[in-house]
């Protein structure tokens, strides 16, 4: 047999395929022959190889291309060309060949005949003459797909069926449907859907079904159920057998965000007692109640979900005990890492989840979703997963955010992860996310990584905006502006340019508030460069012009906001800590250029949360304040560069916020230095948010911090940090 590499495109088809080979002995195949469509077993299938065919524009010469769409036809074809089947791959793999006229899709089962199609389809995105190529793929872990499950505006059911059509292109099998807002899931779980609710839940499963998504309905008992009433067992059944009737077959009974140190009803208390023990024993009577009586008479029932009220840590304790020993085996437990946003989540932490909940383990990985920072978007890929972890897992699900069209290229990357973690590299995988969401429009694409780039920052991916700041900081150490100028050009630019050329619109209208603030962020910088370049040159007029357009400028972009439930506004964040800090900078640079009095620059080994920055805690504005978005460790600082040395006279520090007044560092000094390299102490302090140091006469220092000298578990905010000197 003769082979060559794979083909170099083979790394922008998505999931990135197992193995992908050509195939120089055998002939490739062209689409300007007509075609002949053998069927195979599944219409689904069949559809979509038929509407990938047409959207390439095959079949108008003459007669002589072969298409085999599964089923035994497709696998006797493949015997004919001596290409091994997919008898040996697991659920949902599939053998895809190209060659000798002939295209051939055969799957381990429908669902992997159907994926073959959608790989086939990215495949003829570049034309329609094919070498002769062999694909053989599968997926790292069975269950692969989407929970919505976060808190705030909800989706709408058209965004929810368009999504489902997303799952099934990127091999997605998987939808967890338990939305915080629908009544019938949480508060009125007992009660049956009114008939137009469950004409639209029908629909969704449908569509689900259309593109080989398996559709679960999470019910949330927890918050009024009574574990040990025969009436709520019944209820809950009751209400499964209604979602059974419309094609549901995957249910989940979540009992996470609950306590469980409160009864709802005196019964339990009296019936199991008190503790984690006691709630475990009480979930479990419910639990495996549904399962025995609901689950396992059905036939092609799916395995029982659920999520334990401690589904964040590997910590052995009493609940998980009781979960371990006594749940049904069959049942699958979901779990969010160590944490419930985890930075990592390692093979070893999934192994010890499993031996702690004694069941296999269904990741719900809390990306993209912002329902605790309503002001952000999280545009970044995956990361921090190790490879080999799906291969522990019974599934992995994304959490998403409440923009479903701009929940999507953070998808994209979680559906490469779970399909073929042994390739998955974030950078590339969020290029091929971002360029699919561009529709291939080179213009569109350069305009959504610029805007992408201010929200690529998360927990699993920290520090924000990396490829804006890396040209800041190349600014800084040549002084040529033109890189910089350029992009934040683009950036400026982009929000229109992307309104206009996306093709998912939903996109554009998700993300509108921080497009907005993206162009204005950009027009604001552009300034600020222009200030700098001109105060360097000199130019002392034209410098103070744009200092004057930089501070409308700014407040234009700070006021965007996102607006969620009950109209509550949310100032919108981009490139926080990074374009913010620009402006500061710069306006430090136009006064050391041009010889005026300049104002201590912050500084801090903390990383900042969200736009809290240093530059906040010398504004002169004790009403904002720079906040850490980690708690104290040793030696953790924040201070001053005074800029040049001067005789210091009196050091006051504001830390602490009015809603957080324990946020300030509890044992730590008051120290100074000439060269940023040896510390002298200034004075000891602890116990309080607010510190004056007078300092001696004869203290010379450029620069002067509050050190911790003991950990802590609260975090740090200064308000203000002054330094009187000569």
């Amino acid at each position: 047999m003769g082979e060559s590499a794979a083909m170099t495109s083979a790394a922008a088809l998505t999931p990135v395929p197992r193995s992908l080979v050509i195939r120089s002995d055998l002939g490739g195949v062209s689409l300007d022959k007509a075609l002949d469509i053998a069927a195979g077993p599944d219409p689904r299938a069949n559809a979509l190889v038929e509407r990938v065919l047409r959207d390439a524009g095959a079949g108008e010469g003459p007669s002589g291309v072969t298409v085999y769409c599964g089923g035994p036809a497709a696998r006797t074809a493949l015997s004919e060309l001596g290409i091994e089947g997919p008898e040996d791959l697991p659920a949902d793999g599939y053998v895809l060949v190209a060659a000798n006229d002939r295209i051939v899709l055969a799957g381990s089962g429908d669902r992997g005949t159907f994926y073959a199609a959608h790989t086939l389809r990215q495949l003829l995105a570049d034309g329609r003459d094919l070498p002769a190529t062999v694909i053989r793929d599968w997926p790292a872990t069975p269950l692969r797909g989407v929970v919505e499950g976060f808190y705030g505006v909800p989706w709408s059911h058209e965004a929810r069926l368009d999504q489902l059509d997303f799952y099934g292109a990127h091999k997605l099998n998987s939808y967890i449907y338990s939305p915080k807002d629908d009544p019938y899931l949480r508060e009125k779980w007992r009660e049956p859907y009114p008939a137009a609710d469950l004409a639209r839940l029908r629909e969704l499963v449908e569509r689900a079904a259309a593109n080989h998504v398996t559709f679960t309905y999470a019910l949330s008992p927890g918050l009024s159920v009574c574990y040990g009433s025969d009436a709520d067992a019944t209820a809950l059944i009751r209400k499964f057998a209604s979602l059974w009737e419309i094609g549901v077959r995957s249910f989940s009974v979540p009992l996470d965000d609950i306590s469980y140190t409160e009864w709802n009803c005196p019964e339990d208390e009296e019936r199991f007692g008190t503790g984690g023990a006691a709630a475990g024993a009480a979930q479990v009577r419910l639990l495996n109640r549904v399962n025995r009586e609901f689950i396992r008479p059905r036939a092609g029932a799916e395995p029982l979900q659920m999520v334990p009220t401690e589904y964040a840590d590997v910590d052995p304790t009493p609940y998980k005990k009781v979960i371990a020993e006594t749940l049904d085996a069959d049942v699958l437990v979901g779990w969010t890492g160590v944490e419930v946003i985890p930075g990592k989540i390692t093979v070893a932490e999934s192994e010890r989840a499993r031996e702690v909940f004694g069941h296999e383990i269904l990741l719900w990985d809390n990306h993209p979703v912002n329902d605790f920072a309503f002001n952000r978007l999280f545009l970044g890929p995956f990361a921090g997963r190790e490879t080999g972890l799906p291969g522990t897992l019974a599934g992995f699900t994304a959490n998403p955010m409440v923009h479903p069209a701009a929940s999507k290229p953070a998808v994209i990357t979680g559906a490469d992860y779970a399909w073929n973690d042994s390739a998955y590299d974030p950078a590339a995988s969020w290029r091929t996310a971002l360029r699919e969401t561009a529709g291939d429009d080179a213009a569109a694409e350069d305009a959504l990584r610029a805007f992408a780039d201010l929200s690529y920052g998360s927990i699993l991916t920290p520090g924000q905006a990396p490829e804006l700041a890396a040209l800041v900081a190349d600014f800084w150490a040549t002084s040529v502006p033109d890189p910089l100028e350029a992009r934040l050009r683009t950036l400026h630019e982009a929000p229109a340019l992307l309104r206009e050329r996306l093709p998912d619109r939903g996109f554009a209208a998700d993300a509108a508030p921080w497009l907005d603030a993206a162009e204005a962020w950009g027009a604001a910088a552009l300034a600020a460069l222009r200030m700098v370049v001109s105060a360097r040159a000199g130019d002392a007029e034209e410098a103070a012009g744009q200092h004057e357009r930089l501070a409308e400028l700014e407040g234009m972009a700070r006021s965007f906001a996102y607006v969620g439930l009950e109209d509550k506004p949310y100032p919108v964040l981009v490139g926080e800590g990074v374009l913010d800090a620009f402006l500061d900078d710069a306006r430090h640079e136009r006064d050391r250029a041009l010889g005026l009095p300049r104002r201590p620059k912050a500084l801090t080994n903390l990383r900042t949360y969200q736009d809290m920055a240093a530059w906040r805690m010398t504004d002169g504005d004790a009403g904002t304040y720079f906040r850490s978005a980690d708690a104290v460790a040793v030696a953790a600082h924040a201070g001053v560069d005074l800029h040049a040395p001067g005789e210091l006279r009196t050091v006051r520090i504001a830390m602490g916020t009015p809603d957080r007044p324990q946020f300030h560092i509890r044992t730590g000094v008051v120290e100074c230095s000439e060269d940023g390299r040896a510390w002298k102490p200034l004075a000891s302090f602890s116990g309080t948010p607010d510190v004056v140091v007078e300092v001696p006469p004869g203290v010379r220092a450029r620069y002067v911090r509050a050190r911790a000298t003991a950990a802590q578990a609260e975090w740090l905010a200064v308000r203000e940090f002054m330094v009187v000197y000569e």
